[in-house]
């Protein structure tokens, strides 16, 4: 049985809300049980908007310098050589160490996310084995935040006076951007959280919400041509975010929408009658926002409805965890950021960096810290070009190649990068996804036609 791609899971819990925190919390309890869920479905809140927005009348979105004729094309002209996956055949770095500060969030009650730590560790030692920083050696000076202000700014003025050369965020949601500007410091992040992120001094190896919820509309569109989408999710931070980004990037296609919120735990009649009323209207698409145990709880409940629509939710619902559960109930479903396996050497790679912690095949069960190892494998990548170009690797050097790079791809979907490519996202360094969906018997296969599904047009 074939399921999503090892580090899937991981990377989609993060992407698939802009409050990473609520977006990827696990409900905690079965789907079927026979208590009572926290939300009433009888009492959720529906939102319907049955005409398409006017896109004429409609006020112009505030930006910052983008304006309606800097939209983006839809393929970016780009050429990634294909040498940049393989980090085996790299022999341990002796060049002069290179020492990287990290920012994470930890040990606040629900704001604790260790193994984006931890989980960067593991790539770190892999690379001290395995070619450094273009020929560097990593040293990591760690500190955590607390999910406050106050907290990230004094890890922001910590790490300043250790003259870390380069600043990578794991999960900081109030990043001290002043500082590290002003001591001239360069910031890649894992993903932007909150809005501010998405026009900060720092780059992005993911897009959040904003490409996550612009890639499930790109399929409205190109595989569905949707007049109508409705969408379920919970009603809290995490899946709110998450939401209000679907929206703006349907509004912007000009696609009419239903959307109805329940409870973080339902029971099984519960989803039973959030789909009902979100596929009342007949529409062409399901959006799922629901995570973990809902995964299972949704698409449970659908089979049972007897319901046909098809469904997109994020990479998360692909997870083994889920679909050994649900089986073929997981039929219709369509998941983002999730493709039919196609075995490289970055992905041999990564199993080979988690193999000390986790063992082999542990990826399906990855945390959050699969995308601090996407970050730093990234990094690498950027700063190997840098060497074999020639040029000295610099955090400031491996800033502004991969600012300006059209040949780097991201490790390790090995799809490429390019920074800025959306004026009005200008953090943002990724816009390909491949598409996925079940197939009757237990596989995921990449949708025809969205093996690399470029949404920058789909942005909201």
């Amino acid at each position: 049985m074939s399921h999503s791609k090892p580090y899937a899971r991981g990377l989609a819990c993060i992407i698939a809300g802009a409050f990473a925190v609520a977006s990827c919390s696990s409900s905690g309890s079965d789907s079927s049980s026979d208590t009572e869920p926290a939300t009433n479905t009888e009492a959720a809140t529906v939102t319907e908007v049955t005409e398409a927005p006017d896109a004429t009348t409609d006020p112009e979105p505030e930006t910052t310098e983008a304006s309606a004729d800097s939209t983006p094309a839809t393929d970016p002209e780009v050429e990634v050589s294909d040498d940049q996956a393989d980090f085996a055949v790299l022999d341990p770095p002796t060049g002069e160490p290179i020492v990287i500060g990290m920012v994470n969030t930890e040990g606040t009650p629900g704001l604790d996310f260790p193994e984006m730590r931890t989980d960067t560790d593991l790539a770190v030692d892999y690379l001290n084995a395995h070619g450094g920083f273009g020929g560097r050696p990593l040293e990591v000076e760690h500190c955590a935040a607390a999910g406050s202000p106050e907290t990230s700014q004094a890890c922001a003025q910590e790490l300043a006076g250790k003259d870390v050369e380069l600043v990578m965020l794991g999960l900081d949601l109030f990043p001290g951007y002043d500082t590290f500007s002003a001591a001239d410091i360069p910031v890649f992040g894992s993903l932007p959280i909150l809005p501010g992120d998405y026009t900060a001094d720092a780059l992005f190896v993911t897009g959040g919400n904003a490409t996550t919820m612009g890639a499930m509309v790109a399929l409205a569109v190109e595989n569905y041509d949707a007049q109508s989408v409705g969408i379920i999710s919970a009603d809290n931070a995490g899946a709110n975010g998450s939401e209000a980004a679907l929206i703006a990037s349907l509004e912007k296609q000009g696609i009419p929408y239903k959307s109805v919120k329940g409870g973080d735990n339902e029971t099984d009649a519960g989803f039973q009658g959030l789909l009902r009323e979100a596929n009342a209207d007949n529409p062409d698409l399901l959006v799922s926002l629901y995570a973990d145990a809902g995964c299972i709880g949704v698409m449970r409940a659908r089979a049972t409805a007897g319901i046909e629509t098809p469904v997109v939710s994020t990479a998360i619902c692909s997870s083994g965890e889920v679909i050994d559960v649900v089986g073929d109930d997981a039929v219709g479903w369509n998941f983002i950021a999730v493709g039919t396996p196609n075995p490289t050497a970055a992905e041999a790679s990564f199993n080979e960096i988690i193999a000390p912690v986790y063992g082999d095949g542990g990826g399906s069960s990855l945390g959050l810290g699969a995308l601090g190892i996407t970050q730093v494998m990234t990094l690498a990548r950027v700063a190997n070009a840098l060497e074999a170009e020639g040029v000295e690797v610099t955090g400031d050097a491996m800033f502004e190649r991969l600012a300006t790079a059209t040949d780097i791809a991201n490790f390790p979907d090995d799809n490429p990068l390019q920074c800025g490519f959306a004026p009005t996202y200008p953090t943002i360094c990724s816009f390909v996804f491949p598409i996925g969906e079940y197939v009757e018997g237990g596989e995921i296969q990449t949708i025809p036609g969205f093996e690399a599904t470029n949404v920058a047009d789909y942005l909201p």
